[in-house]
């Protein structure tokens, strides 16, 4: 891996790594591959609904995509938490190396959206050491309000897909997190600790707009309630 090779952008279609690639893009890093890992289930590692939108996502930004599906991998059994975030980046590592023999002058650094998670920032951390490249991890230990702001007055539309937290109910599926949206958020930290980014796996979104775009993803779906928890089911997305 060489200082002056390409860098690749972790990928999940949802703010948080959407704002890293972005950062990193504005920054002048060369990013010229996405990558998407299709968890099959829940995952400790990776952002989970709705991972086919990034197909989309990545044409409009304008950078390739490279898919990456865990079970096309041989992995052996996790026993507990820490060894399944292990196994789970295995698929992960393995598209990077392979990124790196093809890219020219190798693969020279990865994009992160980690806020703060220390369980996947550690890992991630410890891949790019294995890999001898570098990680930019913008939004690692920032303020999650100041974040929030910056990516809206940076032009950023966020919808969100799920919802798994006390305080959040049917009405956020699919709404637009907006600056009263945030507003709402904050007291719900408050009240029900629900972090202001959803980094506790509270919510999770996908970016249908923003200033690295070309054109903006519609979307249609419906809401899927059940209880506690819900999740939207896209049933078509197209480039406006």
């Amino acid at each position: 891996m060489t200082a002056d090779g390409s860098w690749v952008g972790l990928f999940s279609g949802g703010k948080d790594s959407s704002w890293a690639i972005y950062r990193a893009m504005e920054r002048g890093l060369d990013v010229s591959r996405l990558v998407t890992v299709h968890p099959e289930n829940d995952s400790y590692m990776y952002h989970v609904p709705a991972t086919h939108l990034t197909a989309l996502a990545a044409e409009s930004i304008g950078i390739d995509l490279v898919d990456v599906h865990p079970e096309d991998f041989e992995a052996e059994t996790a026993t507990d938490s820490g060894e399944q975030g292990d196994t789970e980046l295995e698929p992960l590592e393995a598209a990077l190396e392979a990124l790196d023999a093809d890219l020219p002058g190798g693969v020279a650094g990865v994009t992160a959206g980690a806020v703060e998670s220390e369980y996947q920032t550690s890992r991630i951390e410890a891949m790019c050491e294995r890999l001898d490249c570098d990680l930019f991890a913008p939004l690692w230990q920032e303020d999650p309000r100041e974040l929030a702001a910056a990516m809206l007055d940076a032009g950023f539309e966020i919808v969100v897909l799920q919802v798994a937290a006390g305080g959040l109910d049917e009405s956020w599926l699919g709404r637009t997190l907006d600056a009263a949206a945030f507003d709402e958020l904050e007291a719900l930290n408050d009240e029900y600790g629900v972090h202001v980014l959803g980094e506790g796996g509270e919510f999770e979104t996908f970016v249908v707009d923003g200033p690295h775009m070309e054109r903006r993803i519609d979307l249609e779906y419906d809401t899927v309630w059940e209880g506690t928890r819900g999740h939207v089911e896209i049933t078509d997305a197209t480039l406006e």
